[in-house]
């Protein structure tokens, strides 16, 4: 069993930027593929990044690509999201998953999540 938790959530303006932090314990996630999806109120479950288990490989929704980068630090067992340019559209709950299977374009399938850290633009 993986336990994860993010922090480094919060309210920022528009054009702001927020970096998020995941810490995985229980076991080791560095042979796991890593990502992030989001969750606005009343919306679906969004795939946001994903990074490989060496953190060669990156994928990001169209949405924040050019604004966001994914990054790991497998001796240190946490995951982050740097968040750049941040717009109102990017207000949502933003979970750490182990990345279980990845389904197709901007879609993955998840083994284990956090219980989310929340952010929150103002325009």
């Amino acid at each position: 069993q993986v336990q994860l938790v993010e922090s480094g959530g919060g309210l920022v303006q528009a054009g702001g930027s927020l970096r998020l932090s995941c810490a995985a314990s229980g076991r080791t996630v560095s042979s796991y593929a890593m990502g992030w999806f989001r969750q606005a109120p009343g919306k679906e479950r969004e795939f946001v990044a994903a990074i490989s288990w060496g953190g060669g490989n990156t994928d990001y929704a169209d949405s924040v690509k050019g604004r966001f980068t994914i990054s790991r630090d497998n001796a240190k067992n946490t995951v982050c999201l740097q968040m750049n340019s941040l717009k109102p559209e990017d207000t949502a709950v933003y979970y750490c998953a182990v990345i279980k299977r990845r389904l197709g374009r901007e879609e993955y399938e998840y083994d284990y999540w956090g219980q989310g850290t929340q952010v929150t633009v103002s325009s």
